[in-house]
């Protein structure tokens, strides 16, 4: 398992972002999963937005920010939470237009998240429906997350010309941002209105940003007001913007689901694929342990056989035989042998002379080792041998 600049392990390949690559990895200094963004053979002006997109450091519950980066040789990396609804451009694609209401809580997300990004001095200049993240909610309340600020323009920033390259992606760009105006809240704004427009209708503006024609209620009042081309009509902060969307009385109370009444209620589904084998929702799978061999037991660790009586083993000492009676000459037992053995022969009985010598002369032998059972073994082969005689 490689990490990343010895952070991020790269997972699976999630999506494709203007920058580069988005990936799920695993951070191992957070012990959690986030969306690692990769940028790979970069020029100065890639380079320039990495720079200023990872710099960001905004917390909000609108807000995907990054909250961490790193570099490895030619490519670099930053990370932010990763969030498993897929975008609203996802959701219009399953979808297609959605309820009023369910613009208006969207909306007022949107603008709340805004409301932070703007405070800390930064115009997004890149809203559009494939920015606007979605946790994986179901049918419940969605929850919109403002991301990718790889074009974000600092107030008050020095501008080295007046005549700069048009960043933004064309139909959702403020008229004044297409001449090249400074950044400005109100051409985020405009964005707004733009955006909303489509979740309205599921059209999309065309590249001269003409919009849908809307209907006559109050929302689509307000977005007339977001849209207009002069920005000086436009409200002044996404906070009084807010104020004015919930004038039109679309922004159900809190756990109230009015779309969820309609035939087909919008629904944000998990667009993460399943994690690959060796990881698990709490991180990866542990390792399993080694494997510990059986050690062979040597000539010292030997245990003896679980039998009622062990074995004799070479190394055992003879046993001291018991005391035995004394026998006459022609009574006498037959000789031991050296390994303390009493061997004792049985069979057909011949003519012989007497004494321990007739002994070696009798008939098929059958041996016996017995010597370990101490004097009670030499008695009974003393009194097989008087019998045979």
């Amino acid at each position: 398992m490689e990490a990343f600049a010895g952070r991020y392990v790269l997972i699976d390949l999630v999506g494709t972002g203007g920058m580069g690559s988005v990936w799920r990895a695993w951070d191992l200094r957070r012990k959690g999963y986030v969306a690692a963004k990769v940028l790979g053979q970069h020029d100065a002006a890639t380079l320039l937005r990495f720079v200023r997109e990872q710099s960001l450091r905004i917390e909000h519950p609108h807000v995907v920010a990054p909250h961490g980066w790193a570099a490895d040789d030619d490519k670099v990396v930053f990370a932010m939470d990763l969030v498993r609804g897929g975008s609203v451009a996802t959701l219009l694609g399953d979808h297609g237009p959605l309820p009023a209401s369910y613009v208006a809580v969207l909306v007022d997300q949107l603008l709340h998240g805004l409301s932070a990004v703007h405070a800390a001095g930064i115009v997004h200049r890149d809203l559009k429906p494939a920015n606007l993240l979605l946790d994986a909610t179901g049918t419940a309340h969605p929850r919109l997350r403002l991301s990718d600020f790889g074009i974000a323009g600092l107030l008050d920033e020095p501008r080295m010309t007046r005549h700069s390259t048009i960043l933004g992606t064309p139909g959702y760009i403020a008229p004044e941002q297409m001449a090249g105006a400074d950044p400005d809240p109100r051409q985020d704004l405009y964005t707004v209105g733009a955006v909303a427009a489509e979740l309205l209708t599921g059209e999309r503006p065309d590249i001269h940003g003409n919009l849908p024609a809307g209907g006559d209620d109050l929302l689509w009042d307000l977005i007339r007001l977001l849209t207009s081309a002069d920005p000086a009509n436009r409200p002044d902060s996404a906070a009084a913007t807010g104020r004015l969307l919930a004038k039109t009385g679309l922004l159900p109370p809190a756990g109230v689901t009015p779309w969820t009444m309609a035939p087909d209620p919008p629904e944000v589904f998990d667009q993460l694929p399943p994690l690959p084998p060796a990881w698990t929702p709490a991180g990866p799978t542990p390792a399993a342990p080694p494997l510990t061999a059986t050690p062979t037991p040597g000539p010292a660790d030997a245990s003896p056989p679980p039998t009622a009586a062990r074995m004799p083993r070479a190394t055992d000492a003879a046993p001291t035989p018991a005391a035995t009676p004394t026998l006459r000459p022609a009574d006498a037992a037959p000789p031991l042998t050296s390994g303390g053995a009493v061997l004792a022969a049985a069979g057909r009985r011949r003519p012989q002379a007497s004494g321990v010598e007739g002994a070696g002369r009798m008939g098929p032998l059958a041996w016996v080792a017995v010597g370990s059972f101490g004097g009670a073994a030499v008695l009974l082969v003393a009194a097989v041998w008087l019998l045979l005689r």
